[in-house]
């Protein structure tokens, strides 16, 4: 316990520094701005900021991106509660009763309620964080290339599991995200491999390129096709505390949602989104009257507010220990620690440490900020609302292709960036999820690298995988869920969720 103190005291003083308390300010502003506004989620935007971190140092970068993240959850509520307009794809579901409620004039106590759930399951999550992560990372730094590269495999395969849409084409994607993610020079041999003679490949695609054009790019081209619907149904938000009923009410949803989140924060392809819509349908089965959820029950605000932000956080868990995204986002931050020379892993915990703990003190006071900025300033985000989108996304993609252009002062960066911002779009008409690739792209290089290490050390055999009880046991969990895959009633209970 003492040494936890003593961790915690140094990550607050790294955390509350004038620089990283800046930093952490500017992310929540920016992630609580990007929740506002439809369309705009935060794996775009986090990939968009790819190359301004390449300037700042590294803890800063990392504590502004993680800011970005559960900022986007708390700004998107507001408009998924004033608008029926989920800001951020993890509010969708809060739309369904916030909205109801914000028709019969208690906009506030919903948004109120948002607020004091965001902030409770935050600062949860993040206590969740420090307590689990350093004897996680612990026992990860026990890990050999086997079990790493078994891991990998279990990640892999549970994202596919949990992405939207068909298993065929979330398999395709990942497959892909694979092959684009070994272009380039092998390290063993000094081979290039896949280039098809363009030398500027000869370094791999580079994955900002990537990031900024199936997520930023993308996300834009598919919003410009869709018709602005936004209606404002509350001029005046009034009463943002909630009753002491409601909070009698709510406490326990509170509660639920927070465990559900963080429980499926940390697991592969999991994160706030699939703790929103868990911790609403929970609700409903837990609750003696289900009837009034649609029709806008606090709870129904409440218990996926929690779970969304717990999910967002503790999805740093396996970031922080194991140097395995869990979600786009936790890839898009394992791609600015590669940019900043850090290698994602147990042994950033040791060799890092004002870095590690410096993030997750950083998180107990961005979840206070949040309270502080959002509640006071719910007019203003109301206001930002009317920005045209026409007008706002020439501006984006400008600096988006600033950006890409400052990272290697290369047009073939923006040329590539484009064709991957064409190729997203494309995948979103044909309702193909591109998170399994940018994991699968990531994840690729680790894959094949711990793969050749495993080989090496049992002289070409490969039954080590099997041999090893850690790799031996991800590999059968991995198993299990490719065969439930292929099982007709799990397809089929999967399918109706994904529905629902």
């Amino acid at each position: 316990m003492e040494a936890l103190i003593a961790n915690l005291g140094l990550g607050f003083s790294v955390a509350l520094s004038p620089v990283n308390f800046l930093y952490c300010f500017m992310g929540v502003v920016l992630g609580t701005l990007i929740g506002v506004l439809p369309g705009i989620g935060p794996v775009a935007t986090i990939a968009m900021l790819l190359p301004v971190t390449f300037t700042l140092p590294p803890i800063s970068a990392l504590i502004m991106l993680a800011g970005i993240y559960y900022g986007a959850q708390y700004g998107g509520s507001t408009t998924a509660i004033l608008v029926n307009l989920p800001g951020e794809s993890a509010s969708a579901v809060t739309t369904i009763d916030g909205y109801q409620m914000a028709r019969q004039g208690r906009a506030g106590a919903a948004l109120g309620i948002a607020a004091i759930g965001s902030f409770f399951a935050g600062c949860v999550a993040t206590v969740i964080i420090a307590l689990f992560a350093p004897p996680l990372a612990e026992v990860a730094l026990k890990f050999g290339p086997a079990e790493y590269f078994s891991l990998m495999v279990l990640g892999l395969v549970a994202a596919t599991v949990l992405a939207h849409g068909s298993l065929i084409k979330a398999i395709a994607m990942t497959i892909l995200g694979l092959l684009m993610g070994i272009v380039g020079t092998d390290v063993n041999s000094g081979v290039a491999r896949f280039n098809f003679g363009v030398s500027e490949l000869s370094d791999g695609i580079g994955f900002v390129a990537v990031a900024m054009g199936m997520f930023g790019f993308a996300e834009i081209i598919a919003n410009l096709d869709q018709k602005e619907n936004r209606d404002v149904f509350v001029a005046k938000v009034t009463n943002l505390l909630p009753t002491l009923n409601d909070m009698k009410i709510c406490a326990p949803s509170i509660l639920r949602g927070t465990i559900l989140g963080s429980a499926l924060g940390i697991l592969p392809g999991g994160g706030a989104l699939l703790a929103a819509f868990a911790a609403y349908a929970l609700e409903k089965k837990c609750v003696k009257d289900s009837s009034q959820f649609g029709k806008g029950d606090i709870r129904g605000v409440a218990a996926p507010e929690s779970a969304n932000n717990a999910g967002a956080q503790t999805s740093f868990i396996p970031l922080l220990t194991l140097g395995i995204p869990s979600n786009p986002v936790m890839a898009l931050m394992i791609g600015a620690m590669m940019i900043q020379g850090i290698a994602p892993g147990p042994q950033v915990m040791t060799e890092r440490k004002e870095l590690f703990w410096g993030m997750i003190a950083s998180m107990w006071v961005g979840n206070l900020m949040l309270v502080v900025l959002n509640l006071p300033l719910i007019g203003m985000w109301v206001k930002l609302l009317s920005v045209q989108y026409r007008l706002l996304y020439p501006a984006i993609l400008l600096f988006c292709c600033i950006g890409v252009f400052s990272l290697n002062n290369s047009n073939f960066d923006i040329l590539l960036t484009v064709a991957y911002g064409v190729f997203g779009y494309i995948c979103v008409k044909l309702e193909c999820e591109p998170a399994p690739l940018i994991l699968g792209f990531i994840l690729g290089p680790m894959m094949e690298e711990n793969l050749r290490r495993a080989m090496l050390l049992s002289r070409g055999d490969p039954v080590v995988f099997f041999t090893r009880p850690i790799s031996a046991a991800l590999l059968v969990v991995a198993i299990i869920l490719l065969l439930m895959m292929l099982a007709p009633a799990f397809k089929k209970t999967r399918e109706e969720a994904f529905v629902e």
